[in-house]
């Protein structure tokens, strides 16, 4: 069971989840210190514990706090960086108490002299061994008593410290457009190593989460310390490893390096939650916890199954009429697809990348009676609709910008940077989301629409905001308007469900998962190439949020030929989408997609539900007395995982019965089609 407990003597906090253990202090100076992050241990136990001590010369830094500051022998990576009006820096802590709550821990402290609060924030749940943390800033002065702003130079949300012997391993994703979530495992240097995005998004280049471990975890054994920042705009991850023996230490927060903004009297800032999570059980496990907790505290709707999608971009691109997306309509329904969505090229003067982005109306010239035809015919045909939609951009030719050229993220005396031929809308600013929030409001009654893509398909330049007096607070801001119009729609339609984008995975994480239902995790839909993809996404989020598509063969990206079941069964580990020209489909290529939907239909609350198994070359999920095994590859045995040894399981397309002892040993017999690039999928229901 998951609490928090306090040892009053040693001034001692202890977080208890049902597989860990997390204490910290407030040492002798008011500083909050790091006392221990891993196996279960008693509140005596972690009062009688050390904290990290680094002061062995007059070089050496203090180590170990749980929010690094400026001040004193302090030469770490700070996690909170202020400047007061005289041009002092750094803080002096003085301890003003805490708050228990069940699972919640406050920590309280401010600065000795300058008026600057903080509150340490600590959660706990008690179905993980994830820990929530944040930090929430606060300017205790009063513009009456002429108090000056605080200048804030970084504000993370937390500082974790894993045990040095413990951080040699870094886990990451790297990657690009269409080629999102390489998972990388490297040696971790004796310095400080970066992980950021600076584009106003989390990014393609890299995801903001991070595993930590000795060098010899795999993904059944091994202690890992992971940790996951759940926010949606640019951002900042520092690992630093001491090489004189000090805690391996990881801080990280919204914003990247060089912004600035001002704190001013009576004000507060929150920061995004920063979590933890300690597994002693590899990387599969540490995997498994964070499904769970992103199925349990973080989307929106979890339990719901979500349909299978026909997304009509591929087969059209901009060629986007009523007679086309019906005839679509059609073929897609006879396959069994459940939601039916209108991608890019349905509004304004919307006829290529170049115009009427900020212009949302049903194209004059496609769609002259508007979206209701299309509407009816879907639905008549047994489906929802949804659409794609990109609320936060502009084309310069469009009318919106004719209208609002201001609205646009710019600054003065530069040239206004086009990229995919268009401009962000900023945000930050009140009355651009009041205006994105009524557009989308009226789009969704009017049509009644079920299902919306939201995507968002390029970086911040020029990111300025002129004649405001704090105008780098727009890379926050933003990402909270964002936010604020995507919660206020949803309250505002219940039954309205959202898929996150960004030009593909470009802002795929926790921020946007808690206000979205799935995620389109990248443009690249061959199936060889999203293995990779989708591996390194499971990393952290489950299944059941993965947008995958089986597509045309040849793939319209990268030009390789695969079979059609490969690419369904690749696409089956998530949530099927099919987004080919199903035009071009012959009949039996029809046929065949039709049985193949209908068999994901059957391990649909396997997959989306069940617990997740990285295997070689194949996933494996298990729910309840159900597994479901998707392999790629030659004709071999392949060894499951997570069965109780005791158990028989049947093989539900043959009968054929298997002692869990065996298939946990010598493995499962596989018969791979005789093709290039076989795959199969594979039932087993507990006898």
């Amino acid at each position: 069971m998951s609490q928090v407990s306090f040892d009053q003597p040693s001034r001692t906090f202890l977080l208890t989840t049902p597989g860990s253990a997390y204490a910290l202090r407030i040492d002798a100076d008011d500083s909050p210190r790091h006392v221990h992050w891993g196996a279960p241990l008693t509140l005596d136990r972690a009062a009688a514990l050390p904290t990290h001590d680094g002061a062995t010369s007059s070089f050496a830094s203090m180590g170990g706090e749980e929010l690094g500051v400026e001040g004193g022998a302090r030469f770490g990576v700070p996690s909170l960086l202020v400047r007061y009006a005289d041009g002092t820096r750094g803080i002096e802590w003085a301890y003003e108490g805490h708050e228990i709550d069940g699972g919640r821990l406050h920590v309280r402290l401010r600065d000795r002299h300058y008026p600057l609060g903080c509150t340490l924030r600590y959660a706990v749940q008690p179905d993980g061994d994830v820990i929530e943390r944040s930090l929430e800033i606060r300017h205790l002065g009063t513009l009456e008593a002429s108090d000056e702003p605080i200048e804030i130079l970084r504000c993370d949300a937390a500082s974790w410290s894993v045990p040095a012997a413990s951080g040699v391993r870094l886990s990451h994703t790297v990657g690009e457009w269409s080629g999102e979530t390489q998972l990388r495992r490297t040696e971790a240097p004796c310095a400080e190593t970066v992980f950021t995005s600076r584009r106003g998004v989390s990014g393609h280049y890299g995801n903001p989460w991070l595993m930590v471990d000795a060098g010899d975890a795999g993904e059944s054994h091994g202690e890992v310390w992971s940790m996951v920042l759940a926010w949606s705009g640019s951002w900042r991850i520092t690992a630093r490893r001491d090489h004189t023996g000090g805690p391996f230490t990881v801080t990280g927060g919204a914003g990247h390096e060089g912004l600035t903004w001002r704190l001013n009297p009576g004000e507060s800032h929150e920061t995004p939650v920063f979590a933890g999570q300690f597994s002693p059980d590899g990387f599969g496990a540490t995997s498994r916890g964070w499904h769970r907790y992103v199925a349990a505290h973080i989307l929106p709707r979890p339990d719901e199954e979500r349909p299978v999608v026909y997304n009509s971009w591929e087969a059209t691109g901009w060629d986007v009429t009523l007679e086309g997306q019906s005839a679509l309509a059609a073929r897609a329904a006879d396959l069994g697809v459940e939601l039916f969505v209108v991608d890019d090229g349905w509004f304004g003067q919307r006829t290529s990348d170049r115009a009427g982005l900020g212009d949302w109306h049903p194209h004059p010239a496609r769609f002259p009676h508007g979206l209701g035809p299309l509407v009816e015919e879907v639905r008549r045909l047994g489906m929802r609709f949804g659409l794609w939609v990109e609320p936060e951009m502009t084309n310069p030719d469009s009318d919106l910008y004719r209208e609002h050229p201001d609205w646009v993220l710019h600054m003065p005396h530069r040239r206004r940077t086009e990229l995919r031929h268009q401009l962000v809308l900023n945000f930050a600013r009140t009355d651009v989301t009041e205006w994105a929030f009524k557009w989308l409001d009226r789009l969704v009654s009017t049509y009644e629409i079920d299902f919306l893509k939201w995507d968002m398909n390029r970086a911040f330049t020029e990111a300025g905001w002129p004649d405001h007096p704090d105008a780098e607070r727009l890379w926050t801001d933003h990402t909270r308007g964002v936010y604020a119009v995507l919660d206020r729609l949803r309250r505002a339609h219940p039954g309205l469900r959202i898929e996150g984008c960004a030009g593909g995975g470009g802002r795929a994480d926790l921020g946007m998962l808690a206000r979205t239902d799935q995620t389109w995790i990248s443009d690249n839909t061959d199936a060889v190439d999203r293995i990779a993809i989708q591996h390194g996404y499971s990393q952290v989020y489950p299944a059941r949020t993965m947008s995958a598509w089986a597509t045309d063969s040849p793939n319209p990206h990268t030009r390789r030929a695969t079979p059609l079941p490969y690419r369904f069964h690749v696409a089956m580990a998530g949530a099927l989408g099919i987004g080919g020209d199903l035009s071009r489909w012959t009949e039996p290529e029809l046929a065949e997609a039709r049985e193949l939907v209908a068999l994901y239909k059957e391990i649909r609350p396997v997959v989306q539900f069940g617990e997740q198994y990285r295997l070689d070359d194949a996933v494996q999920y298990r729910a309840d007395d159900r597994i479901v095994v998707i392999a790629w590859g030659l004709d071999r045995t392949l060894r499951l995982a997570g069965l109780t040894p005791s158990a028989v399981y049947v093989d539900d397309a043959t009968g054929a019965e298997h002692d869990a002892a065996t298939l946990l040993t010598r493995g499962l017999p596989l018969r791979l089609p005789r093709s290039d690039r076989p795959s199969t999928v594979v039932r087993l229901t507990r006898r």
